[in-house]
């Protein structure tokens, strides 16, 4: 996944070392050409003027490669958000909708909602922003390698109403799915992707993208992409809000100690790497902070689970699976690993975003927490004992229980993890060895089923807590699982219960509380995965280029300081808006 790539600046030199990460992206696949610079912008990215210059890093671990925002996987950092914009954007620390490309959008029957577009936005080729492009951009979901093909499992038709009006129209209304949508999906121009053929759409590099964003294409090489601000922006007048870099630059990934030199260097602005021994440098003199100025330090961003593959025993036993939620050591995996840079979860999993949605008294009664002996205890109960006086229990038909657990290699911060919860699982009697695969031969055995155990954060916080549940229970179980429930667990109630949820209006809180407290009884019962830590939304800026960056100090933005995929949209773009010089 993450081939690494020589790292070079004007500030820093540095050789290929070995990462620690735990969140990312893969590896794009193929090298694209660059278009020509702007005639206003430097033609070396290398020599642009500093203090109009945002560098950041922590995103992409190779040579920017596309920018299809189809693509959300590998296409170059910033292709959804800075240039490619969508029709909303969404506050997850307010639980609210902020109106983007769209001037508004609401449900206008059960089964339909009608969405009018601001008028006035252009796409960078001067062309006008209309409800074709929004109709076109739904519609290439119809293709089945689009990865939002499944919305037409539920979406009867986009039908333009007039040039600034779409109405969408349901077989079955499914309110969260649909939330999710109109501030995920990134609007394409017809006028430009209806010559790509649909077999090659998925495909398509997109070498001169045409956007409505804040920034345009500038020019990328194999250790970076540039961005060069783009003056005729729509947000200027419509929102009165303008981004302050005039070029961002985005660092391809080598290691965090690069990182870590960088940052000290004035290298960089924004780093969005894991940085283990950030606490120091918050705390030191040198000019670095976090959105927190103690532990956690950073914001989280998702859920670390250990998952247990339900179809092989003794993991296929929820009496196991609970026995091993209690004997996981999560505290000293974030005191020890982490440094405290992450906040064990709750019982649930549940973000701390999506608490309002946590029943209290479900995880009063049900929960677990780290208890040897209670894991024991569990294991007796449920038959498994040293019958052959090796020190580890036996399945209950005597044969031996001897388990892997993976992660990929050179994830250090989870293979640290991992050997301290297979320390834990030894200690109350479960073989239990941690190995470190290739992260593409972990992707093989994940998405086929061939692992006993392994680490999982998949899926990153939302507008609503139906995706975390659509990622823990989905069903039917494929052959190949390749995005959600990778332990093939199997559960009709709760899957219908999913059902429920997705269909409840995103307005109805409390009909979602209540079907989210049968689904998190479920959970607590049968444990199909183990919520273990919440990975943060690693994030270190410095403060010597530009200030004014995301915290929770008073008088400060709060939104999200980070360039990763798909965050842009969570409000990262707006901390754009809110930047100063640091000379100001």
């Amino acid at each position: 996944m993450r081939n690494r790539t020589r790292f070079l600046i004007p500030f820093l030199a540095v050789g290929l070392v070995t990462a620690a990460c735990s969140s990312g992206d893969t590896t794009p696949s193929t090298q694209g050409s660059a278009a020509a610079p702007s005639a206003a912008a430097p033609a070396d990215s290398n020599s642009f003027p500093r203090n109009e210059t945002l560098y950041s890093s922590g995103t992409m671990w190779g040579p920017p490669a596309n920018w299809n925002p189809l693509r959300e996987w590998d296409s170059a950092t910033g292709t959804k958000g800075l240039l490619y914009e969508t029709l909303f954007l969404y506050d997850a620390a307010t639980d609210k909708f902020q109106p983007w490309l769209a001037e508004s959008g609401e449900w206008t029957g059960d089964k339909e909602y009608t969405l009018k577009l601001r008028s006035g936005i252009t796409w960078s080729d001067g062309k006008p922003l209309t409800a074709d492009d929004v109709k076109f951009t739904f519609e290439l979901g119809k293709i089945e390698t689009v990865p939002y093909h499944n919305i037409w499992t539920f979406l009867q038709s986009a039908d333009v109403v007039d040039p600034q009006t779409v109405k969408f129209t349901f077989k079955e209304a499914r309110y969260q799915q649909w939330a999710n949508h109109v501030y995920q999906r990134a609007i394409v121009p017809k006028h430009i992707w209806e010559s790509v053929k649909p077999e090659e759409v998925v495909d398509f590099a997109n070498e001169n993208p045409v956007g409505t964003g804040p920034y345009n294409y500038h020019s990328h090489d194999q250790d970076r992409q540039a961005w060069v601000k783009r003056d005729d922006w729509w947000g200027v007048k419509a929102l009165g809000k303008d981004v302050k870099p005039k070029y961002i630059v985005d660092i391809v990934n080598s290691s965090n100690e690069v990182a870590m030199g960088l940052l000290l260097q004035k290298g960089l602005d924004l780093s969005n790497n894991f940085l283990p021994g950030v606490a120091n440098l918050v705390k030191g003199n040198f000019g670095v902070s976090t959105y927190y100025a103690d532990a956690p330090y950073m914001l989280s961003a998702n859920t670390a689970w250990l998952v247990l593959n339900t179809k092989k025993k003794p993991m296929d036993d929820p009496a196991f699976r609970k026995a091993m939620a209690f004997s996981v050591d999560t505290k000293r995996i974030v005191e020890n690993v982490y440094g405290n840079l992450v906040k064990p979860a709750d019982p649930t999993g549940m973000l701390p975003q999506w608490d309002k949605y946590v029943d209290k008294a479900v995880t009063g009664s049900m929960g677990f927490s780290f208890d040897p002996e209670k894991s024991k205890q569990l294991l007796a109960d449920a038959g498994y004992k040293d019958t052959d006086g090796d020190g580890f229990v036996n399945n209950k038909d005597g044969s031996k229980i001897d388990l892997k657990i993976i992660v990929p290699t050179g994830w250090t911060d989870w293979m640290e993890s991992i050997r301290v919860i297979s320390a834990s699982a030894k200690d109350v009697g479960v073989s239990l060895t941690p190995e470190f695969p290739d992260y593409n031969a972990l992707v093989e055995a994940r998405s086929t089923g061939k692992f006993d155990m392994l680490i999982n954060n998949e899926r990153q916080l939302s507008n609503t807590p139906e995706r975390y549940y659509d990622y823990v229970f989905n069903m039917p179980v494929q052959k190949l699982q390749n995005t959600v429930n990778f332990g093939r667990y199997e559960n009709a109630k709760a899957w219908e219960l999913v059902g429920q949820l997705d269909a409840t209006k995103t307005d109805d809180v409390e009909g979602m509380k209540k079907i989210t407290s049968e689904l998190q009884k479920i959970q607590l019962e049968d444990m199909p995965v183990i919520p273990l830590w919440y990975n943060g939304l690693w994030s270190q800026v410095s403060n010597s280029v530009w200030k004014n960056w995301p915290s929770d100090a008073p008088n400060t933005p709060k939104n999200p300081p980070t360039m990763w995929r798909n965050w842009l949209e969570l409000g990262g773009v707006l901390v754009l808006t809110e930047l100063q010089p640091a000379g100001a």
